[in-house]
């Protein structure tokens, strides 16, 4: 038995060997050897779900990266040692001491990646776990970019052998790798990995989709196989003619991609038309051969115009080059055809490691790469941790699978950017500086609002003001996370600053109504108050939302401006008269009534009178702040009023409406304003900056049912953000 498994593992040995000799610039046998053996050592008792010895799994990891990943020894030395450290008594000095540094340091980057996967805390949300993990995937190969690649490969074997696990695991592990794996093995341009995680992701995630689709494309196999030789017959001719030396090949889409798009685009499997592609391979080194046959293609079938991508001129940000076109087939078909160089090939199938084979040394970073890592960077340093972990998943899918545009600066510097950017996430791409003070953009000469959506070919230009700074509003229509993060970045700074402010003037009014507040009886008031931290009370107070001078007076008489009802019983006993439009109880007849007009109160609203000194009887609404100012040194001058019964009159009532500067905004609210019970408008004032609109609208209404009834027809206007009824308190 001694003897099979020494010929065995012999047999495997000798297998990883000629793998890396054929796909690795120089190979270290004795490291490798040293390493092979000493994680069978460790693993030799051990066994996965399958039944199958352990060690197959460090073994197949590393033929993965030789093959694969194919980027130097030192990977194929760690993917073998990746798990000895988790698994067994061996430390990293020992590591570092037998197979150096490097190895050790990949080891240890892997083994605690490894160890956050599987040992989340409970009390986490799974948000927050995934972008726990993203940061800790991200930061680890910062440090060195074979990190990553080894965890690839072991996730990579995981999803091979996915089948041996209890279901429940499945589904964890494979949500994991459709959302954090697959992106980005996109992004490091491992596009045959990245294809081959998101089908083993998606037959576990919906195996009936899964198997539904891969039936059908069987199906059709010997169809699809005669339709694509007939097209690539006619292209081999004259390919040849052309004394080019070529692959040439069809094959279809991958399932994940195809079942993709029937779900965006609401498609049956048979409306998809670009099922399977035909790549051309050349064999060379002279990117214009691309574009002749690109030219002989496009002889024998007509091109579609809009279909023709060229990221030979213009790279996708992982180093994708390759030229793509569709084309009216035979049968009037649709179909894709991709063309491209073999380097160009290996890049796209190997990514990163295909990269740095063409370069003369062997390193761990690139320029795209670096700038990729200095955003990474710039996330991490510039976002809070909880806005890391709320936004980081929805940033990293936007800027690792997301299609790209390519904008120009007025100089003609190319400018990469997510599908549907704004001349905002333009103008922090170029510069925080010039996005902090972005005030307009002109679009191809002509000046556009900020969020409009920027199209491949558009030549912007940033207009700045010293004056300007990042808005809120910015924040509904940025697509680049630097954008979000600087906008962010600076409006945290002006919350900081009204906090302190908060607190400054909250200090001062304890010293003026001689309190001694400790720490936590602040903390007690503010919870009291409804406010969930003591940065959202202290905020509060710089915006003149709480009313510190009321809450600090002495308890029984805060509770006493709270309720001015109890005022009401005083006059129990005293006849009632109608005056104007409001029934008053009391003795005041020979007053003059007017309706304050810093609550606007209207029927339906509870109303009270204030006697004033000169003006007679104020009616204000109950909860109206300045009456309760008032009340703190007059409480004996409230009238008990009520409404009489519905009379006809028509009371006045401001709105104050925000949202999007579109055209025909104003006209749509004013329709559907008159249109309502015939309301007729009072006054409109309307103002408009950096796309948003903000107004006050004052209109005649019967009564409280009236108003609300217009306010939730005036927010289902396309482009109403906001209305609510004025309140000069907080307006």
């Amino acid at each position: 038995m001694d003897s099979l498994l020494r010929i065995k593992h012999k047999r495997m040995l000798d297998d990883l060997l000629n793998v890396c000799r054929e796909n690795l610039r120089s190979v270290n046998e004795d490291l490798i050897r040293k390493a092979f053996q000493f994680s069978y050592e460790c693993h030799k008792n051990d066994f996965r779900a399958s039944g199958e010895p352990y060690f197959n799994h460090p073994y197949e990891v590393a033929m993965i990266v030789a093959k694969e990943i194919p980027l130097d020894d030192i990977s194929v030395v760690s993917a073998l040692l990746h798990d000895v450290v988790e698994d067994s008594d061996t430390n990293l000095e020992f590591i570092s001491k037998e197979f150096g540094k490097d190895v050790a340091e990949i080891v240890d980057g892997v083994t605690k990646i490894g160890g956050l996967l599987k040992d989340q805390e409970i009390t986490k949300t799974e948000d927050q776990k995934k972008a726990e993990n993203y940061r800790k995937l991200l930061l680890s190969m910062i440090k060195d970019v074979r990190v990553i690649l080894v965890k690839f490969a072991d996730r990579l074997h995981n999803m091979r052998t996915l089948e041996f696990l209890s279901p429940q695991k499945q589904l964890r592990i494979a949500k994991e790798t459709q959302e954090i794996y697959a992106p980005l093995a996109h992004r490091f341009g491992l596009g045959a990995i990245k294809w081959e995680l998101e089908d083993l992701a998606f037959k576990y995630l919906n195996r009936e989709a899964y198997e539904d689709l891969s039936r059908k494309i069987n199906d059709t196999r010997k169809e699809r196989e005669e339709f694509i030789n007939k097209v690539i017959r006619p292209i081999e001719e004259k390919l040849k003619e052309a004394n080019l030396t070529f692959e040439i090949s069809g094959r279809p889409k991958h399932l994940y991609s195809i079942y993709r798009k029937m779900i965006t685009q609401n498609l049956s499997y048979e409306q998809v038309y670009d099922k399977f592609a035909i790549r051309i391979i050349l064999e060379t080194e002279d990117k214009n051969q691309c574009y002749l046959v690109y030219g002989i293609v496009t002889q024998l079938y007509k091109p579609i115009p809009a279909r023709f991508k060229d990221f030979i001129s213009v790279p996708k940000k992982n180093n994708y080059q390759s030229l793509h076109t569709t084309v009216i087939g035979p049968e009037g078909k649709l179909v894709e055809i991709q063309i491209r160089t073999r380097k160009m090939h290996e890049i796209a199938e190997k990514g990163v490691a295909a990269h740095w084979k063409y370069k003369e040394q062997i390193t761990t970073t690139d320029k795209e790469l670096e700038e990729w890592v200095s955003w990474i960077r710039d996330i991490f340093e510039n976002a809070s941790r909880d806005e890391a972990t709320k936004e980081i998943l929805t940033s990293f899918k936007l800027n690792l699978y997301q299609d790209e545009i390519y904008v120009f600066t007025p100089k003609g510097e190319l400018k990469r950017l997510p599908v549907n950017s704004t001349p905002v996430d333009f103008a922090y791409e170029i510069h925080s500086n010039i996005g902090d003070q972005c005030i307009g953009a002109k679009v191809n000469g002509k000046i556009v609002p900020l969020d409009t959506k920027l199209h491949s070919g558009d030549m912007v230009e940033i207009i700045t003001s010293k004056n300007q700074h990042p808005n809120k509003s910015w924040l509904q229509f940025v697509q680049t996370q630097k954008a979000r993060n600087h906008i962010r970045r600076y409006l945290n700074k002006e919350e900081e600053k009204l906090v302190e402010a908060g607190k400054e003037l909250f200090e001062k009014k304890l010293k003026k109504h001689k309190l001694n507040y400790s720490p936590d009886d602040i903390v007690k008031l503010s919870r009291k108050l409804k406010f969930d931290n003591l940065k959202s009370f202290y905020k509060a107070i710089a915006e003149n939302k709480v009313e510190l001078d009321f809450i600090l007076k002495p308890q029984e008489e805060v509770e006493q401006k709270q309720s001015i009802d109890l005022q009401f019983e005083k006059f129990a006993d005293i006849a009632r008269f109608t005056a104007g439009e409001v029934v008053i109880d009391g003795d005041q007849k020979g007053l003059a009534i007017s309706f304050a007009k810093c609550c606007n109160p209207i029927p339906g609203d509870p109303i009270i009178g204030y006697v004033t000194i000169g003006e007679g009887i104020k009616i204000h609404r109950k909860n109206c702040r300045n009456l309760i100012d008032k009340l703190e040194a007059n409480d004996d001058r409230l009238v008990p009023v009520t409404w009489p019964k519905a009379d006809g009159s028509y009371f006045i009532a401001g709105l104050v409406i925000k949202g999007e500067d579109i055209p025909g905004i104003l006209k749509d609210i004013s329709n559907c304003i008159t249109n309502y019970e015939n309301t007729n408008i009072k006054s409109v004032n309307m103002s408009a900056e950096d796309s948003i609109f903000k107004g006050t609208i004052t209109v005649y209404v019967k009564n409280l049912d009236h108003l609300n009834k217009l306010i939730d027809r005036l927010k289902k206007i396309h482009g109403v953000y906001s209305v609510e009824r004025f309140d000069s308190n907080k307006h």
